[in-house]
């Protein structure tokens, strides 16, 4: 069974060999607005679960760099979300990891340097960092809707058990976090 690829096939901003898709968001950044009802978080978490397991992913478009992105941010939200009891809680450390300090495709620390193109000049280094951060932000708060939306308040142990999965054998922050 192949992996689930991004259906978000226009756009009209690249940065890197990145879309900059638009999507619903409260949080500032140049993200370009979004009305329709899902979009490339939705549907990131919808194709979540199924696509965690795969070690290798075919890029098809630059959408789904987008795609590879977020679902590799789930995952360092789950993680961080496992030690949390309320949801409040959730959302101040789902905001504290959005807001710290990340690598960017180019930078030695990002682990798939052989998948993203490194930005040409440092006004597009920053587009693509207020993007991903944008992205960060409302992704986090998606996350812990998803983990603490059970009647009873308690995080849902069925999303908190993907959290020691690693997409492509890969994870965001650095070995021993």
């Amino acid at each position: 069974m192949p992996a689930y690829h991004s259906c978000f096939l226009e756009y009209n901003q690249m940065v890197g060999n990145m879309a900059i898709l638009p999507f619903r968001t409260q949080f500032r950044g140049p993200a370009p607005t979004f009305t329709k009802d899902i979009d490339i978080i939705d549907e990131a978490l919808y194709f979540f679960k199924a696509n965690v397991f795969f070690r290798t992913y075919e890029i098809k478009s630059e959408a789904d760099r987008v795609l590879i992105y977020i679902t590799l941010y789930i995952t360092e939200c789950l993680k961080k979300l496992q030690k949390c009891s309320t949801k409040n809680q959730g959302m101040h450390e789902m905001y504290t990891l959005a807001i710290s300090k990340f690598d960017i495709p180019g930078e030695p620390g990002f682990p798939l340097n052989s998948v993203y193109a490194k930005p040409i000049n440092s006004t597009e280094a920053d587009l693509m960092r207020q993007y991903l951060q944008q992205i960060r932000q409302e992704t986090g708060v998606r996350v812990c809707e998803k983990v603490f939306g059970t009647d009873d308040g308690k995080p849902s142990k069925w999303w908190l058990c993907f959290a020691k999965k690693k997409f492509m054998d890969k994870s965001l922050s650095g070995p021993g976090q």
